[in-house]
């Protein structure tokens, strides 16, 4: 046992230094309001000093409210980041990518200032014994390729929705608890992501990346929870903005489903937006190394994971000719092989990028960078452009303004908020 400790602590230390390493070799961004070229692009720094930024939404007077990890709401005001977090937030529980994640504005936010915030909240424990086994090997859950007992720790994600009057958050309180608590020992966590469709209805992703793990009434061939109409996980989540449901949901009345879903088969949705033309919403997931896709939702529809474009984690390694295509399975607009992870989505609506409008822009996380799909008249995609590979930071959100500009998120710690505008 003595021999396994100093392993251990051996080995975590190596692995926090080796973070740390790779932490300061991150490059830098410009300071806080200065500028600097990237080819067609410049970029310069809103605020910087946040950490894991993870969301953004744009107040009507211009101000921005930005969403940490760590749990955290943040308010930029004239450009200038409150040092102070907002007071009010929901009490969140921080798991590797889980923590505070996304934020939306109510499309009336002018009238009632309602704020709406996905997080991971922590559940109740796991009987003694009861917690899985880790399933894959990454410190600290397994030792010697021998996986370790889980925690005895889960964690679901949560809508929760509030008032803003300027200072803080009131009258704060959930209006979802997903039905989808994991182990927090297992090595991937849920990520979720919220859009308001035109039909006034909010829009929330939850994810289910660990098929493998989940031990629920359907199997790791049937595809787990994404694939289990009783569990919100793997979904997209179609709800009135009090969190109740909708009427007409797909899946309304049908024995063994929840009420709330709108499609199925989803494996990690970091990105959600709606089509400037058409009002549908479209969705991005991360796949784990090959299967990155973008979706167009369509009620009741299911999109496969992890029995179509699996890779680890799915019954089929790697995503090819052999698991693109299963009866009753929707197929993606857009897909990548290999994985680059994918995270936030908009679609250009302004005019300080004449040459974007109508684009949909992505953010990076893996090869760190900025994507612009462009599609033809007929709406098919024609090719796909890099921004940014140069600056070198992992986009978490992407974000057009009231001014026309283009906002990103960069995950890191410290995370900025860089605005975009073209180069002269």
């Amino acid at each position: 046992m003595t021999n396994l400790r100093a392993w251990l602590s051996a080995t975590v230390v190596v692995a926090l230094l080796m973070v740390g390493t790779a932490a300061q070799t991150v490059p830098s961004v410009p300071l806080v309001g200065q500028s600097a070229a990237y080819g067609a692009v410049t970029v310069t720094t809103v605020a910087d000093g946040l950490e894991h930024p993870w969301s953004l939404a744009f107040l009507p007077d211009g101000n921005m409210l930005v969403t940490e990890r760590a749990g955290r709401l943040r308010v930029i005001r004239n450009g200038v980041l409150d040092p102070t977090p907002i007071a009010g937030a929901p009490d969140v529980h921080v798991v590797r990518i889980m923590g505070l994640m996304d934020i939306a504005l109510h499309p009336r936010f002018s009238q009632n200032g309602f704020v709406y915030l996905t997080y991971a909240k922590l559940g109740p424990p796991l009987p003694p014994g009861d917690a899985p086994m880790a399933t894959r090997f990454h410190l600290p859950y397994s030792i010697g390729g021998r996986p370790l007992p889980g925690t005895g720790m889960q964690t679901t994600v949560a809508l929760a929705r509030g008032r803003w009057n300027g200072r803080i958050l009131t009258d704060v309180r959930d209006i979802l608890v997903a039905d989808d608590y994991q182990d927090d020992s297992l090595t991937q966590t849920a990520a979720s992501r919220l859009v308001f469709g035109p039909d006034g209805m909010l829009y929330m992703g939850d994810g289910a990346p660990n098929a493998p793990a989940y031990s629920g009434p359907y199997t790791r061939t049937q595809g787990g929870r994404a694939q289990d109409p009783s569990s919100h996980g793997g979904k997209i989540l179609r709800l009135r903005d009090d969190g109740t449901v909708p009427p007409d949901n797909p899946f309304v009345g049908r024995k063994g489903y929840k009420p709330e879903i709108l499609t199925l088969g989803h494996r990690n949705p970091l990105g959600l937006a709606v089509h400037p033309q058409t009002g549908a919403i479209w969705e991005h997931e991360n796949g784990p190394q090959d299967g990155d896709e973008v979706n167009i939702l369509k009620a009741g529809a299911n999109y496969g994971w992890p029995l179509v474009g699996g890779s680890i984690g799915g019954p089929v390694a790697r995503r090819d000719a052999s698991n693109m295509y299963m009866p009753g399975m929707e197929q993606p607009v857009i897909f990548w092989t290999p994985a680059v992870a994918p995270s936030g989505m908009a679609f250009y609506t302004g005019d300080r990028f004449p040459q974007w409008k109508g684009s949909l822009l992505i953010g990076v996380l893996k090869y760190r960078r900025l994507e612009r799909h462009v599609f033809n008249d007929k709406g098919w995609i024609v090719r796909r452009e890099y921004y940014l590979e140069d600056l070198k930071q992992r986009i978490r959100d992407v974000r057009q303004g009231p001014d026309g500009l283009v906002y990103l998120l960069t995950d890191h710690s410290p995370g900025a908020v860089l605005r975009l505008e073209p180069t002269r």
